[in-house]
């Protein structure tokens, strides 16, 4: 069984090479073999190789310098010799003779696995090597299930269809995903839905758009505020439309009967009000930008009940919560109250980081000459890092306001349409008791 990962190299491409090449962690102690190959290069001069290729083709500024694939086997399934040999094979197979490499196989630990570097820039026509969803799931990890098979070896078979880094990143550490909350709103559309058509209903009402019909292929609905359309095949099991019939159709025969939650008592508490000075309560107002994010961090808190749901937009913000936390903290640190105030700590940020960097570069020029500055240097360098991170969210903060003015005024016509419809609601119960 091979695992395979693969790392995008945008720096110091001749470290990830030189670690590779390591041969305390490549050679063989029975016999003094160093398990190490290198593909259209040497293996002594490999990073200069490389580098004289993407200088050929004038691609030795682009941000992407290589790319590291990480080739692991399981505990006791091959032999070192093994291992390597179908590393290379790997590389190979994936590469096609158009990249320079180096494929190593480390045996320093009880799992054998190879590193394979190869360069982002093809030594026969210049071309970049495009890294993308393709790129892992039907290239690397396609043709490393197909050399495991021709020897023997057993397959990880994927249980389910990828998902972007962003995506997983945010369902691993709780955050909601836009997936995520169409599902939500999916599974609330059918609580209140008999049919497939009210179904769709229910989610237009939600502000969606609805893409069907007999010359559309799959079926995909698209948020309100979003700029694409999700296929619902692609939201998961239970979320296709044959899937949603089926819940449909189980709802109508099978009605999910629930007991009507108890009421628990509690004790009545007794609070006593503390008046304070005037003066202490006009501290506590907040106006402008301050105002605003500290209105829009109530919308995106942690759910709690509420008699309607907020717009879709927003729900879609809630995986950028700590980040806006950290604009807000900026702006009452500062007290930011508008944009004028923020433009002008951005200025005063730059200025001091422009400052900074004057000092740190006569240092250099010092350090150059023979003196010792290197305390001095790196003193700045840790100053330089709290300036540049709050002059990037002062940026952040300019680019975001114009969004988050447009969800509040979402949340509002939302709220504004709910209260239409309660009146609306009361007319007719009214017309009706007439």
């Amino acid at each position: 069984m091979a695992y395979d990962k693969i790392v995008v190299v945008h720096a110091r491409l001749d470290n990830r090479i030189n670690y590779a090449l390591n041969e305390t962690k490549t050679q063989r102690k029975e016999n003094g073999q160093v398990l190490q190959t290198a593909i259209n290069c040497q293996l002594d001069s490999a990073y200069r190789n490389m580098m004289q290729t993407k200088r050929r083709w004038d691609k030795e500024n682009r941000p992407i310098q290589g790319y590291h694939i990480i080739h692991s086997f399981a505990p006791g399934e091959v032999t070192p010799e093994q291992a390597h040999r179908l590393s290379v094979e790997l590389a190979e197979r994936l590469l096609q003779g158009r990249f320079e490499a180096v494929v190593a196989t480390h045996i320093d630990h009880q799992h054998i696995h190879a590193h394979i570097v190869f360069n982002s820039v093809s030594c026969i026509d210049g071309k970049m090597y495009r890294d993308n969803f393709k790129a892992y799931f039907g290239d690397i990890r396609g043709i490393s299930n197909e050399i495991s098979r021709e020897n023997d070896l057993s397959v990880i078979e994927p249980k389910s269809k990828g998902k972007h880094y962003a995506e997983w990143n945010a369902e691993q550490n709780g955050k909601p995903t836009v997936r995520g909350l169409i599902r939500q709103d999916i599974d609330a559309a059918l609580k209140e839905s008999f049919t497939l058509q009210s179904f769709y209903e229910a989610l237009q009402k939600r502000g969606y758009t609805i893409k069907r019909g007999a010359n559309v292929k799959h079926t995909a609905v698209k948020p309100h505020g979003s700029d694409r359309f999700f296929r619902l095949d692609s939201l998961g099991d239970g979320y296709t439309e044959a899937d949603i019939r089926e819940r449909l159709n189980k709802g109508r025969t099978e009605p999910d009967i629930q007991e009507a939650p108890k009421r628990i008592y509690l004790p009545q508490k007794r609070y006593k009000v503390k008046h304070r000075s005037p003066a202490r309560r006009e501290k506590r107002k907040l106006s402008g930008l301050r105002r605003l994010y500290l209105h829009y961090l109530y919308l995106l808190s942690p759910p709690r009940p509420r008699r309607r749901p907020v717009p879709f937009p927003v729900r879609a913000e809630v995986r950028r919560l700590d980040q806006y936390k950290r604009q807000f903290a900026l702006l009452h640190k500062y007290r930011i109250d508008n944009e004028s105030q923020l433009s002008m700590l951005a200025d005063a940020l730059q200025a001091d980081i422009d400052s900074l960097v004057l000092s740190r570069r006569e240092l250099y020029r010092r350090k150059r000459g023979g003196e010792n500055v290197s305390v001095e240097i790196k003193e700045i360098s840790l100053a330089l890092r709290p300036i540049h991170r709050e002059l990037k969210c002062c940026q952040q903060i300019a680019e975001r306001i114009p969004q988050i003015q447009e969800h509040i005024r979402l949340d509002r016509q939302a709220a504004e349409q709910a209260r239409t419809e309660k009146t609306k609601t009361k007319l007719r119960r009214h017309e009706l008791w007439k």
